[in-house]
This record gives structure tokens, C-alpha cells and sequence, in this order.
């Protein structure tokens, strides 16, 4: 059922492709990266997550909307999304807690979609040309379309952390708790310091261009490095702060971006992917006991595995059983180690939040 009658919205790709479709969320032009999202729930932490920023997100899964959009499911304090692009949207919502349905939710924030698009044909085109930006639109002529698409920077070589971290620290937990750990803010996700915070650790969230100095001021037990947007090679700022933490040993733990970052101090090149991991459903070998998992993962970047390969600092831990990329290392005689999936797996599967009990018991082995 159709509540309102909608505009036309077109949706044009680097290479030429032009889609028509309907206007949804807020009236406008944006453009961004075009990434698709195989997940089949979990649309609002989606968006919200700071990962995606710069990039236009197309759901695969072709209905979307149908339980609006709540609070509590908030990653971070905005949507960071440049742009939506679904099959079949729901005007009409069914969950009784949704505070509001998802056209009022894009609205508010100010984020421009479009919608009755074959996604289907959409993902396969970006399965087979790769990942490049996009641009939607429900206010501009095809040819101005052009013109506005052409100013939308690459995602290759684009620092993005320090314009979505917070700005001053701040603190997340329980102030009484026996574990300390700095996070170093790239674009954290509000459940990752739910899960720190619920075994019983107490953040203080710095900023992404926080010295070492300043975080080592704070006299943590251990670190960590959290995910976050862009291109890990324009991040040397990072990887000088991440080579000073691992001359002090204490115990690191990194995921996604800091999963590359870690990776870059430890003289591990980091590269594009055709068209990046982006789903809940992702299988993941453990090496260590070669047990597998499913796993929530959203990264458009990964680590040289011939340089992991050929490295006498880093051992890899976890392996992609889609692609055979490395999901997982730890430094060789260091308390450090990172993964390239998102084990608070909010949403997604539970299977890896084993990772941060073990970074907790590193904690303990090490005070």
C-alpha cells in the first residue's frame, strides 16, 4: 500500500548506468561510493554506522521498512550514509516500539534515496564492474547529473576518521571498574563499547588524531582500535600512534579500520577491493583451532595477504573462506591483535564475540 505519491528519482553509476525509480527519504542530490549490504535485517544500525561514510548503501534485501526505525538501535549519534537505494519501501510499518517509520526517520536525517530500483540487477552490475561512486538524485536533469557525479572524491586515498570520530574524549562505562582500556575513536560503533562496557571495562573514547602520549597519560590497562570510513593508506597519522602503543606492549585489540591500521605499523600494505564485504552471513576460519564462524563485516579495504605471508611480525589468525583474504592477525611477541570483521556484530551473528573475552583475559594475563 502507497500513502503518498512519490517523485522521480534517478540513480547514476561512474560507468555510465543509468536507473530510474522513485524518490524516498529526503528531497535532494547526493553522491558517494556505491556499496551493497547482503544483510537481511539490521537496515537502521546500517545506516548509522560510521564505516559507511561516503557511501551510497543498496539493500539487498528487497523489502525495506516494514518495521521502521527506533531508537535504541542507533551505532552512532547520526546516519552516515550519503545515499539509500532499495527494492520494494514500506510506507507502513508493523513493529509497536518503532518510534517512527523509516520515511519520517530519512527525513530527519536528512538522507536522500531512491527506491523500486532491481537491486538485484544493480548488485550483480557492481558485482561484475566493481565498486565506484554513484549519484541520486530527485531535483536534477541527467546532464547536470553528470557535471555533479564528477565532483564526488574517490573513496581510494580518502582520510574520512577525523571528520566522523568524536571531537573531545569521553568516557563509556562503569567508572568504578577494575579494566581501563583507551580507544583510539575512527568511527566507533556505539555497540562495540556496549560490549567492552558490559564485561566490565571502563573507556575513555579519544579522538582519532589523539597522540599516544596523551592516551598513555590516562594510565589504560590495554587499547583499542575501532573501525571507521575511508582509505587506510591516508591514515599515517594512525599508524604512528599504533607503532608507539606496540613499543609499550600492553594489550591491543583492533577491529575493521584497526584491523588495517594495526596491520600498516607493522609494515603490512593495505589495498582496494573490487567490491568489499558487506554482509552478516560471511564464514571465517579460525587458524588457531580451526573452527569456523559466520560473521557481520563491512570493509571496502584489506591487508596485503602476500605481505602477511612473507612478514616476520604478523601471524595470521583468521582467514575469509569466501576469498581467502586475511580476516585476522596477531603481532609476533606483542599483546596485539586485530580482526577485519565486526565481532560486536550488531546486527548479525554472535559467533565472534568471543574476541573480546579473549581481549579481556589478555588484560588480566598482563596486569
Amino acid at each position: 500500500m502507497k500513502l503518498t505519491k512519490r517523485e522521480t528519482a534517478y540513480l547514476l553509476l561512474e560507468d555510465g548506468l543509468l536507473l530510474e525509480g522513485t524518490a524516498i527519504g529526503k528531497k535532494g542530490t547526493k553522491g558517494g561510493e556505491i556499496c551493497f549490504n547482503t544483510g537481511m535485517t539490521g537496515y537502521q544500525e546500517i545506516y548509522t554506522d560510521p564505516s559507511y561514510t561516503g557511501q551510497i548503501v543498496v539493500n539487498t534485501t528487497p523489502h525495506i521498512g516494514n518495521y521502521g526505525a527506533i531508537d535504541e538501535e542507533q551505532e552512532s549519534d547520526s546516519t552516515k550514509i550519503s545515499g539509500i537505494v532499495v527494492n520494494d519501501y514500506a510506507d507502513l510499518h508493523s513493529r509497536a516500539t518503532a518510534d517512527e517509520s523509516l520515511q519520517e526517520y530519512l527525513e530527519k536525517n536528512n538522507v536522500v534515496g531512491i527506491a523500486d530500483v532491481d537491486t538485484r540487477m544493480l548488485v550483480r552490475h557492481i558485482r561484475s564492474k566493481g565498486a565506484m561512486n554513484a549519484i541520486i538524485s530527485s531535483e536534477m536533469d541527467i546532464e547536470q547529473l553528470k557535471k555533479e557525479l564528477g565532483q564526488v572524491p574517490s573513496m581510494e586515498g580518502l582520510e574520512l576518521s577525523s571528520s566522523v570520530c568524536t571531537q573531545q574524549p569521553y568516557f563509556s562505562g562503569d567508572e568504578n571498574a577494575a579494566i581501563k582500556v583507551a580507544v583510539l575513536d575512527l568511527g566507533i560503533k556505539t555497540s562495540i563499547l556496549k560490549n567492552l562496557n558490559s564485561r566490565g571495562v571502563y573507556c575513555k573514547v579519544f579522538p582519532s588524531k589523539t597522540s599516544y602520549s596523551e592516551m598513555k597519560s590516562w594510565n589504560p590497562d590495554g587499547y583499542f582500535i575501532s573501525n571507521g570510513p575511508g582509505d587506510p593508506a591516508a591514515m599515517d597519522y594512525a599508524v604512528d600512534t599504533l607503532k608507539q602503543i606496540l613499543d609499550e606492549n600492553k594489550p591491543l585489540f583492533g577491529i575493521c579500520l584497526g584491523h588495517q591500521i594495526l596491520a600498516r605499523a607493522c609494515d603490512i600494505s593495505t589495498y582496494k577491493m573490487h567490491h568489499g564485504h558487506r554482509g552478516l552471513n560471511h564464514p571465517i576460519k579460525n587458524l588457531t583451532n580451526g573452527q569456523s564462524e559466520i560473521t557481520s563485516q563491512n570493509h571496502g579495504f584489506v591487508i596485503s595477504e602476500n605481505d602477511v605471508e612473507n612478514s616476520d611480525m604478523i601471524e595470521a589468525t583468521h582467514l575469509h573462506l569466501n576469498d581467502n583474504t586475511v580476516a585476522g592477525i596477531k603481532v609476533k611477541n606483542k599483546n596485539a591483535f586485530a580482526v577485519q570483521y565486526h565481532p560486536e556484530s550488531s546486527p548479525g551473528p554472535h559467533d565472534s564475540r568471543y574476541l573480546f573475552d579473549q581481549f579481556i583475559q589478555l588484560i588480566h594475563d598482563n596486569k
